[in-house]
Formats: structure tokens, C-alpha cells, sequence
């Protein structure tokens, strides 16, 4: 029988999802399950997004051009206006959701082999993505104590090599929370100049900054326009998961020359996506004002909870809708598998992401886990005391030493 190939072997799975089958069988007994393991909004997607979609009057659903239907990339240069962003829609190359325009900036960039250095824990699908690039991430840890804020300069320079190209942030992050502040993209900045790098940077989570803390991009860094490529997508921004349209942005015109060729590729995103996503730019500041109130409740409720839980510690995240904890188990992933295979309080249960997934190496996550608030708050009311039921009776409870919870 034909084999299949070493990429092919090597595609890490996602630990997003590997616990679904888990899941279902629990399901099928009975049990209710809090869903907290994923980033799925229950956020109403904006009404000017859905009518959009439902008086589409199409004779037949064409190509669009592989850069994105052009109206579309002219609004969306007038977004990104709007958040200080001075950019053409020549700037802009939109793509089947984030992922495929953090693809495509790896692959424009980056030869088979190259290095790109990511601070962990991070978005799990960076390891998915690198691996269909045939690109090496170097990772490089950081804390929960310090709350997941950007470690020392001194660990990057000792990261960086000859065959390292690019550093990869995500602004606020996926999966911790954590929103870098100017001063830390700043030091970055001159890290990027010194050694000649790209900077990537995923923003998707830029709406949903807390606590009066500012969202600033690496597109407002000056000087560094030829270095900076942003990836972006609609999905979080208007709880629009299922649309599928991302874009990749940069100043540089030989990346993006390079990005276009990798989109024509694949021919052209979605088009009813983006007839979606053109009409949601149309969406009332007053929608995310609501939606980030929301967030702020949610997160208060989950991060209070958390804390009074003997033996855990969550840090306070000041953007998206994440939270890493530290949890006082023996090992995360069993912990995760025996709340939906052994545990129920009241016939319910509630369903993690064990952190090992978002590092480099599965141990430095062994106790923590990364919950998504976004259920509305009588389910995560539920949702935690369930946790906190089942951390006084999981069998493996243990005692996590404070040096253990460094990363």
C-alpha cells in the first residue's frame, strides 16, 4: 500500500478539537456540555452581514479576482483607515479566513528551513501552518506569572540564527489574552531592524481591547513599512467564524507580489463571504460597544471565579475572549478527557482546551488549560462550578509548585 508523505505525518493535529469524540459520546448519554474549549462566539453576527447574504441576487457565482473582489478591498482600506491604518486597497490580498493569509505570508517570506520565532503559548494552528510551509517556529516562553507579557529581548536575540527570517505575535493574543502594549511593540521593532526581519503579526482580536488599554498596531510602528505583514480576518471581529474571509496586509510591494501569486493558486476566496464581509464594515460602533461590554462581564465572571478556586490562578487578560489557567491537576490533557469520559455535576460537565497544544514542547502546559468565555454568563456561571466541582473530586489532583507554573 502506497505510503503517505512525511508532511502528511508530521500535520499536528488540532488540540482544539481532539477531545470532540469525547464529547459526543458524553452527549449521547445525557450529558450537557459547556462548551468552553473553542472560540466560537454565541455573539449575534451584525444584522447588515446577514441581510447582505440574504438578498444576494446572483445570475451565477463567479470568480472573484484572486486579490478580492476590488469594492470590497477599497472598504475595507477605508476599516483599517479608520483604526490609523494607512493602507491601498492595493495593500490588501484577501484570503479564505486568517489561517490560509497566515499561510501564504509564511510561504511569501520564508524558504523550507527558515526559522520564525512565536512567544508561547500560542495559537495552536501556527505549528499546522508552519508544517505545510516546511518552516521552523522557535519558540520563546513566556509567563503566566507576568500575566503572558512579551519575555525579556535578551531571550530573542538568543533565539535568533542565520536562518531565522520573521517574528510571529498575535495582538491580543489567542491564546492567553495578553494585549502587548506600544512600548513592547516597540522594542520589537528595533529587534526587527537590527537583524533584518519581517515582522507578522495576527490581529484579529483588535476590537475587543478591556480595562481602557489601547490596541496598537505593528502597522503604526514608522519605519518599519517594509517589514510588517499583517493577517486579519472577520470571524471574531462580527462572530462571523463560518464566512471565511481573512486578508494579508502589507506596505511591501514585493510581498505582496509574491502573496498574490500563492492566491491565484488557489484562484479566489469565497464570494458570498465577501459580499458578507463588505456590508459588515457598514456595522454600527454601537454593536461592538455592546459585544465588548459583554466580553468585559464574561471575563470578570470566569477570571473571579477561577481565582477563588482552591488552587488555581488565571491571570486578567485585557483583550479577546481567552484565559490561561493554571490548574492544580496532574496532567491536562486526562484531566480534560475525564471531565467528559468520568465526570458530570448535576448532568452537566464542561469541556477545556488542554494548554499542551499551544506549546512547543506538551510539558510546559502539563496544568494549564485555555478557556474561551464566550457562553452568556448563566452558562458560564454553570460552567465553573462545574470545574470547581470537579477539581475536589478528579483523581489526579495534585499540588503545582509556583516555579512549575513558569513556562
Amino acid at each position: 500500500m502506497p505510503k503517505i508523505s512525511d508532511k502528511g505525518l508530521n500535520m499536528p493535529p488540532s488540540p482544539i478539537r481532539k477531545l470532540v469524540p469525547y464529547a459526543e459520546a458524553a452527549k449521547k448519554r445525557g450529558i450537557q456540555i459547556y462548551h468552553l474549549n473553542i472560540g466560537q462566539p454565541d455573539i449575534h453576527t451584525p444584522e447588515v452581514m446577514m441581510n447582505a447574504i440574504r438578498n444576494i441576487d446572483l445570475k451565477v457565482v463567479e470568480y472573484s479576482h484572486s486579490a478580492g473582489i476590488e469594492s470590497y478591498r477599497k472598504k475595507l482600506a477605508g476599516y483599517y483607515q479608520k483604526n490609523n491604518i494607512n493602507v491601498d486597497f492595493s495593500d490588501i490580498i484577501i484570503t479564505t479566513g486568517g489561517s490560509e493569509a497566515i499561510e501564504i505570508g509564511m510561504m511569501a517570506c520564508l524558504n523550507p528551513g527558515d526559522e520564525i520565532i512565536v512567544p508561547e503559548p500560542y495559537y495552536a494552528n501556527y505549528n499546522g501552518f508552519s508544517t505545510q510551509a516546511s518552516v521552523i517556529v522557535k519558540p520563546i516562553a513566556s509567563t503566566i506569572e507576568s500575566g503572558f507579557a512579551l519575555p525579556p529581548i535578551s531571550e530573542f536575540e538568543k533565539a535568533i540564527t542565520p536562518r531565522t527570517k520573521a517574528i510571529l505575535i498575535c495582538n491580543p493574543s489567542n491564546p492567553t489574552g495578553y494585549l502587548y502594549s506600544k512600548e513592547e511593540l516597540m522594542v520589537l521593532k528595533e529587534l526587527v531592524i537590527k537583524h533584518d526581519l519581517f515582522l507578522f503579526a495576527d490581529e484579529v482580536y483588535r476590537e475587543f481591547c478591556y480595562d481602557g488599554k489601547e490596541y496598537f498596531s505593528v502597522m503604526h510602528l514608522e519605519g518599519l513599512e517594509q517589514n510588517v505583514v499583517l493577517m486579519d480576518s472577520i470571524s471574531k471581529r462580527y462572530s462571523a467564524c463560518g464566512a471565511r474571509i481573512g486578508a494579508i496586509v502589507s506596505k511591501n510591494k514585493e510581498v505582496m507580489a509574491a502573496a498574490l501569486k500563492f492566491a491565484q493558486a488557489r484562484l479566489s476566496p469565497p464570494t458570498f463571504g465577501q459580499i458578507a464581509a463588505e456590508a459588515a464594515i457598514d456595522t454600527p460602533d454601537s454593536y461592538f460597544e455592546e459585544v465588548i461590554k459583554e466580553y468585559v462581564g464574561r471575563r470578570d465572571l470566569v477570571v473571579s471565579a477561577l481565582n477563588k478556586m482552591d488552587g488555581v490562578f488565571c491571570p486578567k487578560p485585557s483583550g479577546a475572549f481567552y484565559c490561561m489557567a493554571q490548574l492544580p491537576v496532574d496532567d491536562a490533557d486526562r484531566f480534560c478527557q475525564w471531565l467528559l469520559e468520568e465526570f458530570s455535576f448535576e448532568g452537566q460537565t464542561v469541556m477545556l482546551a488542554p494548554a499542551t497544544g499551544f506549546y512547543s514542547k506538551p510539558e510546559l502546559g502539563r496544568h494549564q488549560v485555555r478557556i474561551a468565555y464566550v457562553l452568556k454568563p448563566e452558562s458560564l456561571t454553570n460552567a465553573m462550578k462545574c470545574l470547581e466541582e470537579a477539581l475536589k473530586v478528579y483523581p489526579g489532583r495534585t499540588v503545582i509548585a509556583k516555579e512549575s507554573a513558569t513556562a
